[in-house]
């Protein structure tokens, strides 16, 4: 066969007189390629990573730093003030120099330290001007003169073309925030949701820890400030993600999915070439730190820590606690279909396949009709039961042999693929299309993802996909970054040929893809079917519904002078409050990557002014005027909650870490237990659109993405996931369990659009007299002009 003599390296024949061998040009070719190719990746992420090293200087500044302090020495003018003389002096070996020789090396030494001296310098300058962040208090639109100064200094203070990682040094650490504050602040956030009894038991509560063990425990949290690159991270990956042992599909993984309206192409085979292809493009320039680093105002760098494990990456089961197991330049793709894992080569004679090899290579496995091995069909549903029983399987039936070989290939794989069976995706013409594409991606059959991977990418038969991502290494924007480069690459610069095949030709003479090999026991097929049987209980219980709101969006909310996700967060609380009648615990997701390694705070948006909005929208006797002014407190409330939450002020990830600080001291805290016990009935989050600007949805407004979504938080509450979209488009991706009677995701979708429309109604007469007096000045321009 082709494929089996393309795969053969070298052959040889055993003869009386020694062994008799004949090498494979072609091989040896390829080897000799790969070796180049890989050289050339090496010397280029040691150069990335000496430029990130220095940065804002470049190597280029320290050989004019020496040119300078060399020229200096032959005017007989001694910048260093003697210290060139005492390094001359203390030269090991001097005796076996000529005093030239030791002269010149000694400015050099000299010229180094200082180059490096201004390197901290310029370091430890920025860090102090990234660590004022009172120019996100302004009013938009409103700049202050010393928020203008201060970005100056910044930009000045930047260097120019920073790769991914330059900025990484000069990040500020994490702040950690008073006790007095964050009580004050948790006071203030439960008093809406407590009556005066309640209220006084948890401000006696709270006086109490803080006359009481706070001050122990803030002392060793700072100290854990100062020690640590971040005082939260590491305990936020392992004991909210690691340490739980219940599944993570559905609780913990998330999804995003495709374009809305656009597929490029219905061939499954292509579509998943395509994009295999631009996340290997993705990959390269990552792990060669190539990316630009994201900036606030194009100005204010984002911390890119969490990027680093997006591929290569594996959350492995612990009977205790999980790890993640992240490896470098994993040269292979494990691929699932029909219950079937194969392995394929990502790389072919030192550089990627292209998009019409892989296209090819997965057409081979959609052809492919071998049945699964015994226990291979639903041997995924491991990882989407409970963590223990998967743990303790993978010691027993996969620690040796042929288990062993099968799974070290998942783990190590550069990612997973399932090119799944069903048609999914956004139809107009059908209802419900969401919904099942949402329920699709974030669980699926319960056995057809690997949920351990760091993502999964999810190919279908009409050419749709989408992504489920495990948690625990990073947050969705850090997936949604890549995203939007693999879904603009696809559609603007692969692109595909008429017939809707990838571009380019194909190398036939490409191995085929391996099957791997299991050997799984019965009593190991048993602890799969119960893990898969627990699993689609969960999955089952998913209520989800999606919910596209193109009445108004982005720029119609704008025309109020209102930020959109304020806007949002009180449309949230008051289909909240008419769905269920009562107002509950809020948690909306806030991101603090502006702190070295950086991830999430909480906003607690169901506030005191969010509570009194609600309330006058409810009452008829309220006139319009008098809501408006109550919905500028609350969104105006809600915005400096926001801030605070961005620049380390926040007051949830504090009280965690005092909860977790306490633990290691041994130290009962009933104030921390019950903080740390409450629900959230209402958990969201605004999915980030446009990181990159790679496409204009202005020019080409059907390339839009339908955001992502993540499973209910609570028995009894509703999870919620929107993304403006646009100027004009905003979608919610709701979800809750069927099988509580108190919530319904359709329901609240219906909620959700009512109160928009609502709220919306109270700001046309404003925004009707601001089109007039538009329209109006446009009018006198003109007849001036005339």
């Amino acid at each position: 066969m082709a494929e089996a003599h393309q795969a053969v390296g070298f052959e040889f024949t055993v003869r009386p007189e020694g062994l008799d061998y004949k090498l494979s040009r072609e091989v040896i070719k390829n080897i000799y390629v790969s070796g180049v190719t890989t050289w050339k990746k090496r010397a280029i992420q040691f150069k990335n990573g000496v430029l990130a090293g220095v940065y804002p200087a470049s190597p280029s500044s320290w050989l004019i730093v020496v040119i300078a302090i060399m020229s200096s020495l032959y005017i007989r003018v001694d910048p260093s003030l003697g210290m060139i003389d005492s390094i001359k002096e203390n030269l090991p070996g001097r005796n076996l120099m000529s005093m030239q020789t030791r002269k010149v090396l000694s400015a050099i030494l000299f010229a180094t330290g200082l180059w490096l001296f201004l390197i901290y310098l310029l370091r430890y300058i920025l860090k102090a001007l990234l660590s004022y962040h009172g120019w996100i208090f302004e009013s938009h639109g409103k700049m202050s003169s010393s928020t203008k100064v201060w970005l100056n200094l910044v930009k000045m203070f930047s260097g120019r073309r920073p790769l991914l990682y330059s900025f990484q040094a000069s990040l500020p650490r994490l702040p950690v925030p008073s006790v007095d504050d964050t009580i004050h602040r948790y006071l203030e956030s439960v008093r809406p949701l407590l009556d005066n009894e309640q209220y006084g038991q948890m401000e006696t509560l709270a006086n109490d820890f803080k006359n009481s063990s706070a001050p122990q425990l803030q002392r060793y949290l700072s100290l854990k400030s100062w020690w640590g690159a971040n005082y939260v991270s590491d305990w936020w990956e392992e004991y909210i993600y690691l340490r739980g042992r219940s599944p993570i599909m559905v609780n913990s993984n998330f999804y995003v999915m495709d374009l809305l309206y656009v597929t490029p192409t219905h061939r499954q085979a292509a579509r998943a070439g395509n994009v295999v292809h631009a996340m290997l493009q993705y990959r390269r320039k990552l792990e060669r730190g190539e990316h630009a680093p994201l900036r606030a105002l194009g100005i204010v760098p984002m911390c890119s820590n969490q990027m680093e494990r997006m591929f290569n990456t594996t959350r492995l089961p612990g009977v205790e606690t999980d790890i993640v197991q992240h490896l470098t330049d994993r040269k292979h793709l494990v691929v699932y279909h029909k219950g079937r894992f194969f392995q394929l080569w990502l790389y072919t004679g030192g550089r990627h396949l292209s998009p019409s090899e892989f296209e090819t290579q997965f057409q081979r496995i959609l052809n492919d009709t071998t049945a699964p091995q015994p226990g291979e069909l639903k041997l995924a549903a491991l990882t989407a039961g409970n963590r223990v029983p998967w743990a303790q399987a993978r010691m027993k039936y996969f620690s040796r042999g042929v288990n062993k070989v099968s799974l070290d290939a998942v783990e190590s794989a550069a990612f997973f693929l399932t090119l799944d069976e069903e048609a999914q995706g956004y139809d107009p013409a059908k209802t419900g299309s969401l919904d099942g594409y949402a329920k699709s991606l974030l669980h699926g059959k319960c056995y057809d993802r690997w949920f351990d991977k760091s993502f999964t990418l999810i190919s279908y038969t009409n050419g749709k996909v989408g992504v489920n991502a495990e948690h625990s290494w990073a947050d969705a924007p850090i997936i949604g970054h890549m995203w939007e480069y693999v879904l603009a690459t696809d559609c603007f610069h692969l692109g595909y040929t008429e017939e809707g095949h990838c571009k380019g030709d194909t190398n036939k003479g490409l191995p085929y893809p391996t099957r791997l090999q299991w050997q799984i026991p019965k009593e190991c097929r048993e602890t799969i079917e119960r893990s898969h049987v627990f699993a689609k209980q969960i999955a089952d219980d998913v209520d989800f519904h999606g919910c596209l709101f193109n009445e108004f969006g982005k720029g119609l909310i704008k025309k109020s002078r209102t930020s959109p996700d304020a806007f949002i967060q009180m449309a949230l609380q008051l289909a909240q409050f008419r769905d269920q009648g009562v107002f509950c615990l809020t948690y909306e997701s806030s991101m603090t990557r502006m702190f070295r390694e950086g991830r999430t705070e909480t906003v607690r948006s169901c506030t005191s002014e969010a509570v009194a909005f609600v309330r006058a929208m409810q009452d008829g006797e309220t006139t319009n005027a008098q809501r408006l002014a109550l919905f500028r407190e609350a969104a105006d409330k809600h915005q400096n909650m926001y801030r605070l939450a961005m620049t380390g002020a926040g007051i949830d990830r504090h009280l965690f870490c005092l909860y977790i600080m306490s633990k290691y001291l041994g130290l009962d805290s009933p104030f921390l237990k019950q903080v740390l016990s409450e629900p959230w009935k209402l958990s969201t989050s605004q999915t980030p659109q446009q990181q990159l600007n790679l496409v204009d949805i202005n020019k080409f407004p059907k390339y839009v993405g339908a955001g992502g979504g993540f499973g209910p938080v609570a028995d009894d509450g509703y999870g919620v996931s929107y993304i403006i979209v646009g100027e004009n488009l905003i979608t919610f991706h709701i979800s809750s369990k069927f099988s509580s009677p108190d919530t319904d995701s359709f329901r609240f979708g219906q909620n959700i659009r009512r109160a928009m429309l609502d709220i919306q109604g109270l700001f046309e007469p404003a925004i009707h007299k601001s089109e007039e007096r538009r329209k109006q000045t446009g009018l006198e321009n003109g007849k001036k002009d005339i």
